[in-house]
């Protein structure tokens, strides 16, 4: 772990380093991305401005460290659909904990992702690459897998792997990030995520999940 200068951060410096990005992740989850300053987030870390420069350029620079240390906690995604199966009622449960498991990575890391969303949608490349990183930890899981079903015949042979795969992708995120706002339309989280473990299978298997 270096500081911005190059020089080795010790046990002390990193700890500090930290507390940084701990004190500015709590604060994303209240204030908007670009009203975040440098002397607020020392500040709450009991610190200067002074030292947030030794370990970070700026604002951004500390966003994108907490959005890359985000991307490579995704590969829990990954883990929830390695080796397991879409067959009968092992593969219903499959698609139960995938959605479990997708909605809570993005309640536990919501501030973060809105902020890569954001930036990734206004063409910054940098957080465009870790939200491609995010999503690609379950999609190509969910390729692969339509892909197998595909050629023991169990799914049609004109259906793209991919398309499906990025479709699922696609839907389950754009609700992850909008679970507050389903209950403005009536909709509770024990409905919500049935729903989209039935949607999923769908769209894997082609089926109806046998329960």
């Amino acid at each position: 772990m270096r500081t911005v200068d190059g020089r080795v951060a010790g046990r002390r410096g990193q700890a500090t380093r930290q507390k940084l990005l701990d004190c500015l992740s709590e604060m994303l989850s209240s204030s908007p991305y670009r009203d975040v300053k440098v002397i607020d987030v020392a500040r709450k870390a009991g610190t200067s401005p002074a030292t947030f420069y030794q370990y970070f350029p700026d604002v951004e620079g500390a966003v994108l460290e907490i959005a890359d240390q985000t991307a490579a906690e995704s590969a829990e995604l990954a883990e929830l659909l390695a080796g397991r199966s879409w067959a009968g009622k092992a593969g219903w449960q499959t698609a139960q904990e995938l959605v479990d498991g997708f909605m809570d990575f993005w309640r536990r890391n919501d501030a973060i992702l809105r902020v890569v969303d954001l930036a990734a949608a206004e063409g910054d490349k940098r957080f465009n690459k870790l939200r491609m990183k995010i999503l690609n930890a379950v999609n190509g899981p969910l390729t692969e897998a339509v892909a197998e079903l595909q050629a023991k015949g169990r799914v049609d042979k004109d259906i793209n792997p991919s398309a499906v795969a990025g479709s699922l992708v696609t839907m389950l995120s754009s609700v992850a990030a909008h679970q507050k706002g389903f209950s403005a339309w009536g909709v509770k989280q024990a409905e919500l995520k049935p729903t989209l473990s039935l949607l999923t299978y769908l769209g894997v298997t082609g089926k109806k999940p046998a329960r």
